[in-house]
């Protein structure tokens, strides 16, 4: 399918990158951006034949020779060159669609997607699949680009993938066997313009399912539940408040009436934890993983790099990384898990939303410290709120003014409620620098 073609790469992410090396030893391959700084990767990737451009005028290269263009999912549908490739009805995929297309056919995948929660129940449901001794692969979203892990998939694998909406949406044969939905937030309104968009773009998780496949939903999320009424799938409910398919009795994780394991079992806490267990527990049962197995991997599973990582206790102040909070919803879920007076870090890309959904979750939030695009938004929200905050320029300052106005006892938490892009290549090197400043503090 990808031989012999002239392939349009549009974007130097780690998927651009990785489906361009994939690719080139077969294909004439261009890979083009706007920017980039790093000479010895643009060397790199010239020594394997791929022809590297770096400019404004992404657009002028592309003409009806290309056989495919494969976008970065952070780009827009408007972004001139994708504009311009379905003028010259050249297909417009990802880098995913790409893998899939080279899978061996008899894979088994879950799909994870939802506004929030997907990087912990994708690396849960991994853990619990490879605790059971079964052939497991984690990819997509969670940092691994599928295309690395084409060559390593056997035939009767099984790929546990998380995926993105930016990535949904560029999807064309992409199916999957089991596709959890956690929940819905509002959240991507930049690139779906509406949160109604937005919505049925995650259905798109659903492609192509019929009653043989999997559909794993949240029943305690009217919206969901609603959006997905009408799928083919066959349906596994799971439910933190009441009874469902998968559900929380006297302080224990039901599956179909059977006890699963207790939720002191499991080492990541909280209401929003407990329904990410749920979920990875729904698919993992799929594959008929045993309870004993399950527990094996709740035990050992400490959570997620960026999601309410704990960082350092210095001076009797605890700081946390939340880096993956890039929008309200994930900033609330992590406000709700403290008790003690927090110094809250937020700002980030301007994507069009408020900070209202907050609100009511500020109650032990002392003081604000936004930086960013957001962080006149920020300011703004705050003193309508009553709420002490700053504005500063970076996230260096932040760090360093959370810990000057602290005191003992208090938590300083980045849970920026923003995606990272206007500072950052990503939530991860956002992280990555909130850690690097905190462990510098002396």
């Amino acid at each position: 399918m990808y031989k012999d073609k002239k392939i349009f790469v549009l974007g130097m992410g780690r998927s651009g990158i990785a489906v361009s090396k994939f690719l080139c030893k077969e294909n004439q391959v261009l890979l083009t951006d706007v920017k980039c700084d790093d000479s010895n990767l643009i060397s790199e990737l010239q020594a394997l034949g791929i022809n590297v451009v770096i400019t404004d005028e992404q657009d002028s290269l592309l003409n009806e020779s290309y056989d495919y263009v494969i976008k970065n999912p952070a780009i827009f549908p408007e972004n001139k060159t994708v504009v311009k490739a379905k003028q010259l009805n050249i297909p417009v995929i990802n880098e995913m669609e790409v893998a899939y297309n080279l899978l061996p056919t008899d894979v088994k995948i879950v799909g994870i997607t939802g506004s929030n929660g997907k990087t912990t129940t994708t690396l849960l449901t991994y853990e619990m699949l490879k605790v059971a001794g079964l052939p497991v692969h984690i990819g997509g979203n969670i940092g691994i680009p599928l295309c690395d892990l084409v060559n390593e998939v056997k035939s009767g694998d099984i790929l546990v993938l998380e995926i993105s909406s930016h990535q949904l949406l560029d999807f064309d044969k992409f199916k999957t066997d089991i596709s959890v939905l956690t929940n819905f937030s509002e959240v991507h309104l930049d690139l779906f313009k509406t949160y109604e968009n937005y919505k049925k773009n995650k259905l798109r998780i659903f492609g192509f399912h019929d009653n043989s496949n999997v559909a794993i939903i949240n029943s305690n999320d009217k919206e969901v539940l609603e959006y997905t009424k009408n799928i083919l799938s066959g349906k596994v409910y799971f439910n933190s408040e009441v009874d469902a398919d998968i559900c929380i009795r006297n302080s224990k994780i039901y599956y179909k009436e059977q006890e699963v394991c207790e939720l002191n079992d499991i080492r990541v806490k909280g209401k929003h934890n407990y329904e990410n267990v749920m979920c990875a527990i729904g698919a993992a049962k799929e594959f008929g993983v045993n309870n004993e197995k399950i527990r094996e991997a709740l035990a050992n599973f400490s959570g997620a790099t960026h999601r309410m990582e704990f960082v350092r206790r210095f001076n009797d102040r605890e700081f946390y990384n939340d880096s993956k909070a890039t929008n309200n919803k994930s900033t609330t879920v992590a406000l709700s898990a403290f008790n003690t007076p927090v110094i809250l870090l937020l700002g980030g890309l301007d994507r069009g939303q408020s900070f209202d959904e907050l609100r009511e979750y500020m109650q032990f939030v002392k003081e604000v410290i936004c930086f960013g695009e957001t962080k006149n938004k920020i300011v703004d929200f705050c003193n309508s709120n009553d709420k002490s905050v700053t504005a500063v320029e970076n996230l260096e300052e932040a760090v360093r003014l959370a810990y000057n106005l602290s005191d003992e006892g208090d938590t300083i938490l980045l849970s920026p409620a923003c995606a990272s892009h206007d500072q950052f290549k990503s939530f991860e090197e956002r992280g990555d620098k909130f850690r690097e400043i905190v462990e510098g503090l002396r």
